[in-house]
């Protein structure tokens, strides 16, 4: 795709005031540890929640959400829809009692909740496997993206789109900050949805797919277009990989950056970085409803406008072309044209010939498109989409380099650091992770293989990330134990079938972490010493978490006359609960809304707009009722 000066104009601008932006504030976000990480706790929640957004607005979730919808319609969009439970949960339950905790990374609560040397190799451990290993994979996979765009738009080779996007990127969140990160967030978001609903518009007036009342009378499309499974219809593997489990296990058991049961990663250090928590409830509750009604469905109108353009290959040959692969036992051992039939993209093929057969897959169809678009719109929409690359690494790398100076510098090499010495090992560690991910990505073939072994990695740790803070029995050895269940379920699965080896279906894959997982950290908790009471009533004197779990500490503090409840503050659990809850279905109302609207459907959109008031009815009563410290 050739672009236009024009293009390059727009693109040059909008570089210009992202470094800008980071020079700008560079000065004052140098100061100390507070300034650089945490935008010395003072941010609003609009910009809290705008930035949270804007991260998860990363290249690859457009590509995500065609591969999804291609591969399994729009309903296999719960696979992230599901997450929204968690969302909720940590909006009301959990996002003041981290703003309450006052730490400086999420990692450092694992030396407020527990005691002794576990709590310190917790410490240190999490530090490396989530600030290094699960952030360079995060990391790698929105670059794999950045590569896939830079070669089917501009005909660059990986090298060449790893190095463009990411100088920049690394430039203005080196010197800049989280602040830094936040306002550029800020600017990057509006570009980017620009981007993405213009791209729609004008892909959706192309004469091939005859705009969207023509799209959705389309037969190939309308196999597509469900939100919800047909129950009388589907059942078994289906029904359970793309409905059943996400909705009724994934949410809470599994662990995926942006949505962590109970809250972690990015979205704590915003919460953290709020200047009240109030504030701190708002900015969560804000990057939720922008982040599942606003965004997907300009996405999902591409994905099924590829559907005309780049129609996937005849069920009856996909059958046929699998049918051989499983008789040669290799992929190798046939040719491409019967592995890209197999996966059903060989129309995707024939379009972009010169592209490595790895990087041909269904999220492919997304970038793809755009190269339709004309000169200007063409510059708006890879300036969106650099943009989206950008607001995801740059969080991704101040987070990971938080963590790495507060979590491992600080904690194990020099605890003695200055504040100028913490900025600049953060800056250093913002460059060093920066240029890892990049070389992952080269390793990586599509969105979705690697979202779904995120999320079988993380399989069953999600429960005890929720209750560690409403029971007092679970400890330091039980986290531990999740963990490296977990990862080594995980492993051994992906090793297995690397090798050749028969192995379960990705849900049944989801079904077993999760058992092994749950009852090994359960029965480890059960059988290992208790955190040291002092710890214990330390952690509730500050965080006030409330519910049943604490009345054995609470009890015994009581005995001994010790005050640790705070009495101005009540327990809000079930409040918090309703308000959950009322958020959650206005929030996916929203989304059925929306997507009956632009299905010609208005008496079920108005339905579903009914039902989303309703929601938001149920959360304003709850706000009021919510107590927060004013501290």
């Amino acid at each position: 795709m050739h672009l236009e000066t024009i293009d390059w104009i727009i693109m040059a601008v909008a570089f210009a005031i992202y470094l800008g932006i980071g020079l700008f504030v560079g000065k004052d976000a140098g100061k100390d540890y507070d300034s650089y990480f945490l935008s010395g706790r003072s941010m609003p929640w609009w910009l809290l929640g705008t930035s949270m957004v804007a991260t998860t607005f990363a290249t690859d979730t457009p590509n995500l959400v065609a591969g999804i919808v291609r591969r399994d319609g729009v309903m296999g969009n719960w696979v992230w829809w599901a997450f929204l439970l968690t969302g909720s949960t940590t909006v009301f339950l959990f996002a003041k009692l981290w703003r309450r905790s006052n730490v400086l990374t999420d990692i450092e609560f694992y030396e407020l909740r527990y005691s002794g040397k576990p709590a310190a190799f917790l410490r240190g451990f999490r530090a490396v496997y989530l600030g290094v290993f699960f952030n360079v994979i995060i990391m790698a996979n929105v670059t794999l993206a950045a590569i896939k765009i830079g070669g089917v738009l501009l005909g660059l080779t990986p090298m060449q789109s790893i190095l463009i996007a990411s100088v920049i990127t690394v430039s203005y969140s080196m010197v800049g900050g989280l602040t830094g990160v936040l306002l550029t967030d800020l600017v990057q978001f509006g570009v980017a949805m620009v981007g993405s609903i213009w791209a729609a518009h004008y892909i959706l007036s192309l004469p091939e797919v005859g705009g969207l009342a023509s799209l959705v009378a389309r037969p190939e499309v309308q196999l597509k277009m469900a939100m919800l499974p047909d129950f009388s219809q589907m059942h078994g593997e289906p029904f359970l990989a793309l409905f059943l489990i996400p909705l009724m296990v994934q949410w809470w058991s599994a662990y995926y950056p942006g949505a962590e049961p109970g809250g972690g990663g990015y979205v704590v250090q915003r919460v953290l970085a709020a200047k009240s928590e109030g504030h701190a409830v708002g900015a969560t509750l804000f990057f939720n409803v922008m982040h599942y009604a606003l965004r997907p469905w300009p996405w999902i109108l591409v994905a099924l406008a590829s559907l005309v353009i780049y129609p996937m290959d005849p069920p009856e040959r996909i059958a046929a072309a699998q049918s051989a692969i499983e008789r040669a036992g290799d992929p190798a051992k046939v040719d491409e044209a019967t592995r890209l039939a197999a996966r059903g993209v060989t129309s995707l093929r024939a379009s972009f010939p010169k592209m490595p057969e790895a990087q041909i897959a269904h999220d492919l169809a997304y970038p793809a498109l755009l190269t339709r678009l004309p000169a200007g719109l063409l510059g708006i929409v890879v300036t969106s989409l650099i943009a989206a690359y950008m607001s995801t690494m740059s969080t991704q790398v101040n987070w990971g380099s938080s963590i790495l100076v507060n979590d491992v510098y600080r904690r194990f090499i020099q605890p003695s650091a200055s504040e100028n010495q913490m900025v600049w090992v953060g800056r250093f560690g913002t460059l060093g992770l920066m240029a890892v991910s990049c070389g992952v990505a080269l390793l990586l073939q599509d969105a979705l293989s690697s979202f779904e072994l995120l999320l079988q990695i993380g399989a069953g740790t999600g429960l005890l990330l929720l209750l560690r803070w409403f029971w007092w029995r679970i400890n330091a050895a039980a986290e531990i134990t999740a963990m490296v269940v977990s990862f080594g379920v995980a492993i051994a699965f992906f090793a297995l079938k690397r090798a050749g080896v028969s192995v379960p279906s990705g849900s049944s894959q989801m079904l077993i972490g999760v058992g092994i997982t749950t009852v090994s950290w359960i029965l480890v908790a059960l059988i290992t010493p208790p955190t040291d009471e002092a710890t214990l009533r330390e952690f509730y004197r500050r965080i006030q978490p409330g519910g049943p779990g604490w009345a054995y500490v609470l009890g015994r503090a009581e005995h001994e006359r010790l005050q640790i409840r705070n009495t101005q503050l009540k327990s809000d659990l079930p409040i918090g609960l309703l308000a959950s809850a009322g958020a959650t279905a206005g929030i996916w109302a929203l989304i059925f809304a929306s997507g009956y609207y632009l299905y010609g459907r208005p008496m079920a959109a108005l339905g579903m707009g009914i039902v989303a008031a309703v929601g938001a009815a149920i959360v304003f009563f709850c706000w009021k009722r919510l107590s927060f410290s004013k501290k």
